[in-house]
């Protein structure tokens, strides 16, 4: 089975095999004899390659040689791959850093593609002994540039397990004269030990991919079925893993060096990157620091843009071009919206002139909630969820953040929460937050992963950045300790209004906790302090340029609508009190054309508040499509009045940016695709291409290839799901949708129903108008039920269904006689009835259905669902008198 990161074409080739546990020792005694053999050669694009096989010490490596094709010595590089792939991987770098001047050799490292031996986890006396052979036969090539005899012009660049080689070879060997390692680790000990906690799901994962015992030296194989078994690290395997790692040798690199790491990764976080940099820097070397998009859970890998960097480090300090600029000291990549010729997401960077480490700038956020108690349950099962490691894809869970969704899972009972209030302005979080806490465990070990979640307005959706979680282990937890918990490494903007929350979880997925049951009791011991980077300033997008030419049209055509149009009564200014309040409806009434007595709408009047889904419902003809189009200005009430957060409804309002609308239908030009349709209407708009959201309006629309595609050969479900993709553009304050599920299959329709969800979750507010009864039930918080143009009733869903004493609860098993009488003789419980369904159970006064839920699990009844009785259908057709 082979994995891998969406490859850097190269540079990053496959860098999540790194075998993060699994690998051995390798000691050759000797000195090593070279054979060389030929096995082929060819011209490509003007570059040499040849594929030679290398032996000494009975190891055979496999290489590859590109060089220019024109006469001259040239600076080398050697390229190396990422754990699990092989020199094929570093094709593609090697050719486009050989046309630009550079004899560029790639190996595949023992124990991968043809070469043979173990794998030793980059083993001085193995790996990187290897490396030096490999400079001893750049040395004498014709084709490279040399310092002195033996001693090559040379630069080591890779990913993940290649990028650890180059640190490794820079500290032993001398002759490395500059190094660009990416996404990898400083200390492997630290990276897949974090805070003394065993990192179990990555080293398992690598550890049986790379093949098992017989593919690595015995020594690791032994060391992790050690760790593995009683899933705490000791020192022995730290010794094994540290003496591996670049940070044995970190004194000795003094070499520029550029690192790049990646943001979304729980392998190698961004504190590898951290602890390499002071260290280096600390030697008298030139150090670049750079966060890319992606990493080893999944993500945007930035391969252009990283190559490009690579080439211009090398160019300053191989070829020795002053004049070549090398980028920022430190760079950030941040999502800044997307592209609108192209589709593609935009990222910005974000640069200081120097790189502020980790805890640069605290702020302090002050957090409350008092000491909770924590269980860790029995065999650590079942685990939260922080993330998952192999299945991060092409986007990448941790990426997801970035769009408001949140993926992560605790426990209740397993976890302690501390909140801050509301922020009063957006905070910009880079680097690592700090807290201490107070640990009592009933045992003398504890074990507790620390997060930092960005809460939304009313506390209903949370989002962990990059989906990163610390672990940390307190010894001596029995006699109670204060701890002081560095938190993941992330760069993430809460906004105003938006809560940061504290959890400590006792259980991830990922890691191993123990066994053992055990209760911890945490409180805290000091506020949040959460580093802010001032320094580090975002790039300004690129104004497009209808920037320059707009304003000049706009100011014409307002001239003559001036000239040409009378003047209309002035709009009622804004309500200063109802700013917040995303609709208010007053007295609206609209009558048919040509009618002084019959109304559409008559003396209507509700309320919509913050992250509500209100479900706007009634028979045909009750005027619910005449109120929205009123509602979005595209026809004039005869009465009464619309504000939208406070300000009044009229065709062309500004306030009508903040709203995104279908209704009725869309118009699309059908030669165009479904991409090009909605990137148009945006440029109608006025507004920059990074505040359209493209990409998340895709994701919704789920069209897939069909994007591509010219819309008139949609079906009509795919219209209407470009349509509401549409609607959706900008993310908008309120968002109302008039029939979104029509030509939608049943699966089309649950997604829909998630997104309003979530969609409000953040904050925002959905109006959707449905005849599916059932849809609305499940979806909406709040109703509006119209008749005959009138407002029958409105308020929540839970009311106007009626909560009442009976529930339903669904079973997914028939319930037997005897569980029903358990049931019925359980506190709060009045009667319980069997039903084809379930059980049919009516509750006493003070009796709750999560009171009864709880009952039922520990009865072990079947529960597959509980809800109120009456359905919505029940209460509609009530409402209306039965006539829908």
């Amino acid at each position: 089975m082979r994995k891998g990161v969406p490859a850097l074409r190269g540079l990053l080739k496959r860098p999540r095999r790194l075998i993060a546990a699994a690998a051995a020792v390798v000691v050759l005694a000797g000195a090593g004899t070279w054979a060389t053999a030929a096995v082929g050669s060819e011209d490509t694009r003007s570059v040499r390659v040849s594929d030679r096989i290398v032996t000494f010490d009975g190891v055979r490596l496999d290489t590859s040689f590109f060089a220019p094709a024109d006469a001259g010595r040239h600076p080398a590089v050697l390229l190396g791959h990422g754990f699990g792939g092989s020199k094929d991987d570093m094709r593609t770098q090697a050719e486009d850093l050989a046309r630009h001047g550079y004899a560029v050799l790639t190996w595949s490292a023992r124990g991968f593609g043809r070469s043979s031996g173990k794998i030793g986890l980059n083993d001085p006396k193995a790996e990187v002994a290897d490396v030096s052979r490999l400079v001893d036969w750049l040395a004498e090539q014709p084709q490279v540039r040399l310092d002195r005899p033996g001693d090559p012009r040379v630069g080591m660049a890779g990913g993940s397990y290649g990028g650890a080689i180059a640190l490794l070879a820079a500290g032993h060997d001398d002759r490395v004269d500059a190094i660009a390692p990416a996404i990898t680790y400083w200390n492997l000990a630290d990276a897949l030990f974090p805070g003394g906690v065993f990192k179990k799901l990555w080293t398992g994962m690598f550890f049986n991919t790379g093949g098992g015992c017989a593919r690595f030296e015995p020594a690791l194989c032994r060391m992790y079925d050690r760790v593995a078994e009683s899933g705490t690290p000791d020192a022995a395997a730290r010794a094994l893993l540290e003496e591996r790692s670049p940070s044995a040798v970190g004194d000795r690199i003094r070499v520029p060096t550029l690192l790049m790491q990646g943001q979304t990764d729980s392998l190698f976080t961004l504190d590898q990157s951290d602890a390499a940099a002071k260290a280096i820097r600390a030697n008298g070397a030139p150090v670049d620091v750079d966060w890319i998009a992606g990493g080893h859970d999944g993500g945007d890998m930035e391969t252009g843009r990283v190559r490009a960097r690579v080439e211009s480090w090398f160019d300053r300090y191989l070829k020795g071009d002053e004049g070549t600029a090398t980028g920022p000291a430190f760079r950030i990549t941040r999502t800044g919206g997307v592209d609108s010729t192209d589709g593609t997401a935009q990222h910005r960077g974000a640069t200081a002139p120097a790189y502020p480490g980790l805890h640069d700038h605290p702020r302090t956020v002050a957090l409350s909630g008092g000491t909770q108690r924590v269980a860790n349950p029995a065999g650590a099962s079942p685990p939260g969820v922080s993330a998952l490691p192999g299945l991060g894809g092409s986007g990448g869970l941790g990426q997801l953040s970035a769009l408001g969704v949140g993926v992560s899972l605790d426990f209740p009972g397993q976890y302690a929460r501390f909140d801050s209030a509301p922020l009063t302005r957006d905070l910009r979080i880079t680097g690592a937050p700090t807290a201490t806490v107070h640990v009592t465990s009933t045992r003398d070990d504890a074990v507790l992963f620390g997060k930092v979640y960005d809460v939304g307005p009313g506390g209903t959706r949370q989002v962990l950045p990059s989906q990163l979680v610390a672990p940390v282990r307190v010894t001596g937890a029995k006699a109670g300790r204060d701890v002081t918990l560095t938190l993941p490494a992330i760069d993430h903007e809460v906004q105003r209004g938006h809560r940061l929350r504290l959890v400590l979880a006792s259980t991830d997925l990922g890691y191993a906790s123990p066994a053992a049951p055990a209760t911890y009791t945490v409180s805290l011991r000091g506020d949040l302090a959460v580093p802010t980077a001032p320094a580090v300033s975002t790039a300004a997008a690129p104004l497009p340029s209808w920037v320059w030419w707009l304003p000049a049209a706009g100011a014409a055509a307002a001239l003559a609508l001036l000239l040409t149009t009378r003047r209309r009564t002035a709009a009622p200014g804004p309500d200063p009190e109802l700013t917040e309040v995303p609709l208010v409806i007053t007295g609206l009434a609209k009558r048919y054309a040509r009618s002084a007595d019959r109304y559409a709408v008559r003396d209507l009047s509700f309320r919509v508040e913050k992250g509500q889904v209100l479900g706007l419902l009634g028979p045909n003809g009750a005027g619910k499509t005449t109120t929205l189009r009123m509602l979005m200005g595209l026809i004039t009430p005869d009465d009464g009045e619309i504000r939208v957060f406070g300000h009044a409804v009229r065709p062309g309002a500004s306030v009508l940016s903040r709203v995104g609308a279908f209704v009725e239908g869309a118009g699309f030009l059908p030669h165009l695709s479904g991409r090009e349709n909605l990137e148009l209407y945006w440029r109608a708009t006025g507004r920059p291409a990074e505040d359209a959201h493209l990409e998340e309006a895709l994701e919704i629309a789920g069209l897939g290839d069909a994007l591509a595609r010219a819309v008139r050969t949609y079906s009509q479900g795919m219209r209407q799901r470009l349509a509401i993709a549409q609607a959706m553009l900008g993310l908008p304050d309120l968002l109302i949708l008039d029939e979104p599920t029509n030509g939608l299959d049943p699966p089309q329709i649950r997604e829909m129903r998630e997104v309003m969800i979530r969609y409000a979750a953040g904050g925002r507010t959905v109006i959707v108008s449905s005849h599916l009864l059932a849809e609305v039930e499940q979806s909406c918080t709040h109703l509006v039920v119209m008749d005959r143009g009138r407002l029958v009733q409105a308020g929540p869903v839970r009311e106007i269904v009626g909560s009442g004493d009976t529930l339903l609860v669904g079973t997914a098993a028939p319930v037997e006689e005897p569980v029903a009488e358990k049931v019925a003789a359980l506190p709060g419980v009045a009667s319980a009835v069997r039903t084809d369904d379930g059980l049919l159970v009516r509750l006493e006064p003070g009796g709750t259905a999560e009171r009864l839920v709880v009952e039922l699990v520990r009865l072990e009844v079947p529960v597959a669902s509980v809800g109120p009785h009456r359905r919505l259908e029940d209460a509609f057709l009530t409402l209306i008198g039965g006539t829908a």
